[in-house]
């Protein structure tokens, strides 16, 4: 039976001609004859669950949107995205390509899913957050502020990335980790804790940040604007390009630092 119907109010968003849909009948917190968002075809919603579309969002393309989930405030889901479980898609975010949010997730603000990635579990991504590429997030995590989390990484457990970080490539950030900050993390980064990772901000000759972290093989690596490699290759790197001069020094005081810093690989 279905639950809602296509009204003749209609809009056209992206040369695409949308409908306001209606209720025909109560369910969960919908009452019949309530004026629910937008989509473009009825395989938008499922007619079968307790899924809808509130206020000004809106639901086009090849996307589906179902179980108990909810799309509200200004949310556009678009592409093949689906989200379905108890996600929450609302505020200005935006779902595309072939993006998933199932379970508990919820997307808010002017966040950003798209490409390949998945968010699901008790996951939060929001403010101006972007989950992208083939990247999964999951757990109880919290993906916020400006982060970006992308590439084939996985942000899981009770792991949070939020300020202006980011995790790209391979890496992996959960257990209690925290990433935020300006730091970048990438490569086959594994990020359990605080201890296997620090960043410094405002070093170098442009003033930028320089991040140290463990990989999954127990290697420590550093990453400082385009360069990404090991712990020694960054020093010798540092003292060819630099000599004996001030930015040379700085760096050389940090890696130091870092030296002892992860001294015990084992922690």
């Amino acid at each position: 039976m279905k639950k809602y119907e296509l009204t003749e109010e209609r809009k056209v968003v992206s040369k695409t001609t949308l409908y306001r849909i209606k209720a025909v009948r109560s369910f969960s917190n919908v009452e019949a004859g309530e004026l629910g968002g937008w989509v473009e075809k009825e395989s938008n919603l499922d007619h079968n669950s307790d899924s809808w579309i509130y206020g000004n969002a809106k639901v086009f393309g090849n996307a589906e949107v179902f179980g108990d989930a909810t799309i509200a405030g200004n949310a556009l889901v678009f592409g093949d995205a689906k989200v379905f479980g108890n996600a929450t898609i609302a505020g200005n975010a935006l779902v595309y390509d072939n993006a998933m949010v199932y379970d508990n997730a919820k997307v808010h603000h002017n966040a950003m899913v798209f490409g390949n990635a998945w968010v699901y579990g008790n996951t939060w991504v929001s403010n101006n957050a972007k989950v992208y590429g083939n990247a999964w997030v999951h757990g109880n995590t919290w993906v916020s502020d400006n982060a970006r989390v992308h590439g084939d990484a996985k942000v899981y457990g009770d792991a949070k990335v939020f300020g202006n970080a980011w995790v790209s490539d391979n890496a992996r950030v959960h257990g209690d980790a925290e990433v935020y900050g300006t730091a970048k993390v990438c490569n086959n980064a594994e990020i359990k804790s605080q201890r296997h990772i620090v960043w410094f901000s405002s070093v170098g000759s442009e003033a930028g940040t320089l991040t140290s972290y463990k990989t999954n093989t127990g290697e420590i690596e550093v990453t400082r604007g385009c360069f990404r490699g090991t712990l020694e290759e960054f020093e010798n790197a540092v003292k060819n390009k630099h000599e004996k001069s001030r930015i040379a020094e700085e760096y050389l005081m940090l890696l130091e630092f870092i030296k002892l810093r992860f001294k015990d690989k084992d922690k």
